[in-house]
């Protein structure tokens, strides 16, 4: 099975293929000094980044570097069809869209390069819009830098800059901003939750939920600036500006509950912050070696091993999380450790989910009862709705208590019993942990998508604080105004009217290649 860029699907935009650049080189001869002088010029003229549509034809390695069974070198622009005949010294182009095994040759020496696989993705039926060619060579360096300076002699093309063949798919319509940025997730997703959340941005359903609203915004403008022109001669039906009105109330309550997600998306794109925490000896570094399943921290019975903030990335249940040791939390102990409790004290307050950690065998000790009533008592107080803050309560050390399970404590809270030793309770621990990461990262599987971006919210507090001035019983005119910048906020937000600066902040995320 061979993988095709190609994407017909519905929403995107057919854009056709330019012409080439310059067909006065279709058939070069490596051998002619004009020749060599005409390459000279186009290569000095490619040098830099061209803007999409610029008719440069671009190429890159597109899978990843080192040694492999199969690497893809692909090239978009004009010149594309052009260059897969000279590689192959072949009359026609192949079949569109079918994989043919092709003999690869330098066009300056004749020299053979590889065997290999070649599509041929004429435009605008490809991942950019333009012409696209892939070569499925073999994965070994030599090979690969042998294609990619082949194609470094061919007229018109240059290398790729990174970033460059979505860049083109984005000018050409083929694919949206925050499709774009879906992608750009996908790409770097480590862990199945962001897998999920990337493939429905990447799919549209972020752009066409913005797409939607705007067209709310559009039909309400479109109400408000008919009735100023015709109101007053009566040639409008009752009610226009009633019916705009309670759209626009409804978006802005639509606007509100994703303003109101707690940046989830943010942190399911990013990682989520869990603080380990609890009185010496508890056992929390044993725990963050047992979630990370590698030795992170030093396990010790003496008290205070750990001096020091020790952070972790770690797939939790799916969640991408960074999984922090803190130090014990006593008094009365030297300048260094309680630097360490200083600091883990100020990195509690960061946590997005907090691990407290008791020794169950030890729960009567002054230590563990402190710990109960400054920290577990305190985030247990707030109002989960008040609160980013969540808290599980672990009892370590099941192994050493009797069948009958901890002493009584009728003010202990709800808590996980856990052996860090034998590994008895960690199914249920990690299955809380999935609920806790779920609610504080949101399920990408479920609900409505997820603003993974700082510049999704900015758009979006924008709109909403646009449709605030929107007042048409006191003015129809700034009533109009208001749902104009409303509407642009979503419009950028999709990518529409959006600066260069913005787009190359986004673009330079990719690889070379893609």
């Amino acid at each position: 099975m061979v993988h095709s860029p190609t994407c017909p699907h519905p929403r995107f935009l057919l854009v056709p293929a330019s012409e080439p650049q310059f067909p006065h080189l279709q058939t070069p001869d490596p051998g002619d000094p004009v020749w060599n002088v005409r390459w000279a010029l186009c290569t000095r003229r490619s040098s830099g980044a061209a803007a999409p549509g610029s008719g440069a034809t671009i190429f890159a390695l597109s899978s990843g570097q080192g040694r492999c069974g199969i690497a893809v070198i692909r090239t978009s622009g004009p010149s594309s069809g052009h260059a897969l005949q000279i590689l192959t010294a072949a009359r026609d182009l192949p079949p569109a869209r079918h994989a043919s095994l092709r003999l690869l040759s330098d066009p300056r020496s004749g020299e053979p390069l590889d065997r290999a696989l070649v599509l041929w993705f004429p435009g605008p039926r490809s991942f950019t819009g333009e012409d696209c060619v892939e070569f499925h060579v073999h994965g070994g360096p030599a090979v690969v830098s042998g294609v990619l300076q082949a194609l470094g002699s061919v007229p018109g093309l240059r290398p790729a800059e990174a970033g460059e063949f979505t860049r083109r798919a984005f000018a050409n319509g083929k694919l949206n901003l925050t499709e774009v940025e879906g992608l750009a997730d996908l790409i770097h997703a480590e862990t199945e939750a962001q897998r999920r959340q990337a493939l429905r941005q990447l799919d549209g359903e972020l752009g066409h939920l913005c797409r939607g609203w705007a067209e709310t915004l559009t039909k309400a403008l479109a109400h408000v600036e008919a009735y100023i022109d015709f109101g007053e001669d009566d040639n409008l039906e009752e009610g226009v500006l009633e019916q705009a009105d309670i759209e626009v109330r409804a978006l802005e309550v639509a606007l509100g509950a994703h303003l109101r997600d707690a940046r989830r998306g943010q942190r399911l794109r990013s990682g989520a912050h869990v603080v380990v925490t609890g009185p010496p000896n508890a056992g929390k570094s044993s725990l963050v070696n047992l979630l990370s399943r590698k030795p992170v921290s030093i396990v010790s019975p003496e008290p205070g091993t750990t001096r020091d903030v020790l952070e972790t990335p770690v797939d939790l249940a799916g969640f991408p999380v960074l999984l922090s040791d803190t130090a014990g939390l006593r008094e009365g102990v030297g300048p260094v450790e309680q630097e360490g409790v200083r600091r883990a004290r100020e990195r509690l307050e960061q946590a997005d989910l907090i691990l407290a950690m008791l020794d169950a065998s030890d729960l009567a000790s002054p230590s563990s009862c402190n710990f109960l009533a400054t920290v577990v008592a305190s985030v247990g107080a707030q109002s989960p709705s008040d609160s980013s803050q969540r808290l599980l309560l672990v009892l370590n050390k099941s192994d050493l208590l009797s069948p009958e399970g901890p002493g009584p404590r009728p003010d202990l809270p709800p808590h996980l019993l856990l052996s860090c030793l034998t590994g008895e309770g960690l199914d249920g621990l990690l299955e809380a942990l999935r609920k806790e990461l779920a609610a504080v990262c949101g399920d990408p599987s479920t609900g409505s998508p997820l603003l993974t971006r700082a510049r999704h919210q900015h758009h979006l507090q924008g709109c909403l604080d646009a449709l605030s001035h929107y007042k048409p019983s006191k003015d129809l005119a700034l009533a109009a105004e208001a749902l104009r910048v409303a509407r642009g906020h979503l419009t950028r937000l999709t990518g529409g009217g959006g600066t260069e600066e913005i787009l190359d902040i986004i673009f330079r995320d990719f690889c070379v290649g893609k």
